[in-house]
């Protein structure tokens, strides 16, 4: 491929002149919010992927659009004393290892300015005023996510792989080794590679949905080591499935559960409706903070267990409890938040729209003899109006909801409430600032405390202390 080169000119226009894989020369501004690279060709904004602050790069335009450009990065003229070599050799052609190539304490960096820029693009009140501290991060920022979820295909030479898509494609990339896992999630799955290898199990094929097994899932307990592996698969029939889970028995005892998820066709979601038993126990335990948490294969747990402790702290903290609070866990999962501080209030109600996590969450409480939390299925907008209306109001309330933010149903009843104890635990800084638009109009904020739950990519947790408003 040909390029015109093109240096980014001093000269400002609004109406800039660029075709596709035009080669243009742009010194990086700052890191966007998936990691990417920032700059400006002329007057308009660049991304480009894999490069840093302060890095004079050359780049192949891919996408122009009326306010933006996309580009590729072709080569660093001028590096950044903060990149450093990524670990991982697919880093840039996957996701989950943006930053990866940018020096830890930068990272933590970039992430408490990923929270500046959020407030900033959505102006809640008085948001110039915030204290947002600095990202709290981990002391050795690898070996950390405690599952694996990767694709499985078969070659064109027969050879059996398993990872992740690459960005912007369903080509698998062969993943044998990953830093950032859990070691003991590698260890088993590439185990059950070999074996789905040594059996010839039939891959699922995406141009005529065909064949048995899309996806292969670990999850690994780093307080037990219990493990858990699920698959995924096209069909009921999992063939040769007798002499898989003897394999196994035999060669993988830490794997002390097998299950099966049936997906058929082309579905862009990863799992299907129905989980069947295969082998060893429904589900496995982890321990938080000496409370046992039994996990069954759709339960969501933060993907770090190392730092989930100090998040759940973090929670506590803010919401400085006593021994007289009424405790609501929105958004609750299994029940971990609201279950580690239920020793510190009178009763914790806790609710989710997910059966199967309010069915673990009250078992959890009975496996820890915890007998002031209940959980109830069903939205928080709708149970926190109807508590109140029967005589039940809460002086406390944790949210930790996905990362489209709060519902808006939710907002408004939080707004009627007006708990006076309120934190809000946020894995998207952009809809968190969207909600605080809304949320500043009862509450101030106190502060915002970044915490990094997924060194190496652009996530970042934030817990957030609100005072009600006099």
């Amino acid at each position: 491929m040909s390029y015109k080169r093109v240096r980014n000119s001093s000269k400002r226009s609004s109406n800039v002149s660029v075709e596709l894989h035009q080669r243009v020369t742009v010194t990086i501004k700052r890191l966007g919010i998936n990691g990417e690279g920032i700059g400006y060709f002329h007057r308009k904004l660049i991304f480009i992927p894999g490069a840093l602050v302060g890095e004079l790069v050359q780049a192949d335009v891919t996408e122009i659009k009326p306010k933006y450009l996309r580009g590729t990065l072709i080569q660093i003229d001028k590096t950044s004393p903060f990149r450093v070599q990524p670990r991982d050799s697919y880093a840039g052609e996957v996701g989950g290892f943006e930053l990866e190539d940018l020096a830890y304490p930068k990272q933590l960096e970039f992430k408490r300015d990923l929270v500046k820029q959020s407030l900033r693009r959505y102006h809640p009140r008085a948001y110039d005023h915030y204290d947002v501290r600095d990202t709290i991060g981990m002391d050795d920022p690898y070996e950390y996510r405690n599952k694996a979820q990767f694709q499985v295909r078969t070659q064109a030479d027969g050879k059996v792989i398993a990872g992740l898509y690459k960005e912007g494609t369903h080509e698998v990339v062969d993943m044998e080794t990953c830093s950032v896992q859990y070691p003991l999630t590698m260890k088993v799955m590439r185990a059950l590679v070999k074996m789905v290898q040594e059996l010839n199990i039939p891959t699922f094929v995406e141009s005529n949905h065909s064949g048995i097994l899309k996806t292969l899932v670990v999850r690994a307990a780093l307080n037990t080591n219990d493990v858990q592996v699920v698959f995924i698969t096209n069909t009921p029939k999992l063939i040769k499935k007798h002499q898989l889970l003897e394999m196994i028995a035999d060669r993988l005892p830490e794997v002390t559960s097998v299950m099966q998820n049936i997906n058929p066709g082309d579905s862009p979601l990863i799992w299907g409706e129905k989980t069947v038993h295969l082998a060893g126990n429904d589900s496995i335990t982890e321990k938080i903070d000496g409370l046992s948490f039994e996990l069954s294969p759709r339960a969501f747990l933060q993907l770090n267990s190392i730092m989930t402790p100090k998040l759940y702290h973090l929670a506590g903290e803010a919401l400085n409890l006593d021994s007289d609070d009424r405790l609501i866990d929105a958004y609750s999962g299994v029940g971990t938040i609201g279950l580690t501080l239920a020793n510190q209030v009178a009763e914790v109600r806790g609710m989710d729209t997910i059966q199967e996590a309010i069915t673990d969450a009250n078992h959890n409480a009975e496996i820890n003899h915890i007998d002031n939390a209940q959980y109830y299925f069903g939205s928080a907008e709708d149970l926190m109006p109807q508590w109140m209306a029967e005589g039940w109001r809460p002086t406390a309330l944790v949210v930790d909801p996905p990362r489209v933010g709060l519902d808006q149903h939710l907002i408004d009843a939080i707004l009627t409430c007006k708990p006076a104890k309120f934190v809000y635990v946020s894995c998207n800084p952009s809809t968190l600032a969207q909600n605080l638009v809304q949320l500043t109009k009862s509450y101030n904020v106190d502060y915002l405390q970044p915490i990094d739950m997924m060194p190496q990519t652009p996530h970042v947790e934030v817990v957030v202390k609100f005072t009600l408003k006099s």
